[in-house]
C-alpha cells in the first residue's frame, strides 16, 4: 500500500501547541480511514484519533477535548491539532490507514499502513 509520511513533531513546553501533518497517497486518503496513534517507551501502541473514510471523528479517552484531527485543504493531507499538551503525551506518533470496520477502528491491528513515525516531547 502507498506510504504515509508524518511530519511536524519536536518538543514543546506543557500547556504548548504541536500540529503534526500526515502525507497520503490519493487512493489511501479516498478509501482508507486515516488515524492517529503514539507509542511511549514501553507501552503498547495507542490510539490517539481517526478521520474515517465517511469523515467522522473519534477520539482516544485521553485527548478528547485537547486534541482535533481534519483534513487539510492540500488534498491527501491529514492533522493532528494537539493543545494543552502534557508531559504524559510524550510519544512517537504514527499516521496510519485501514478499513477496519467501526468497531474496531481504535485497535491499532486494523491499520495495515503506517508512516515513520515522528517524535513529540512535552517538556519544561
Amino acid at each position: 500500500q502507498a506510504p504515509l509520511v508524518e511530519s511536524g513533531g519536536g518538543l514543546v513546553q506543557p500547556g504548548g501547541s504541536l500540529r503534526l501533518s500526515c502525507l497520503a497517497s490519493g487512493s489511501t486518503s479516498n478509501s482508507y480511514h486515516l488515524g492517529w496513534f503514539r507509542q511511549r517507551p514501553g507501552k503498547d501502541r495507542e490510539f490517539v484519533a481517526v478521520l474515517s473514510r465517511t469523515s467522522h471523528t473519534y477520539y482516544g479517552d485521553s485527548v478528547k477535548g485537547r486534541f482535533s484531527i481534519s483534513r487539510g485543504d492540500v488534498k491527501n493531507t491529514v492533522y493532528l491539532q494537539m493543545n494543552t499538551l502534557l508531559p504524559e503525551d510524550t510519544a512517537v506518533y504514527y499516521c496510519a490507514a485501514g478499513r477496519a470496520v467501526l468497531s474496531s477502528i481504535r485497535d491499532p491491528n486494523m491499520y495495515t499502513s503506517w508512516g515513520q513515525g515522528t517524535q513529540v516531547t512535552v517538556s519544561s
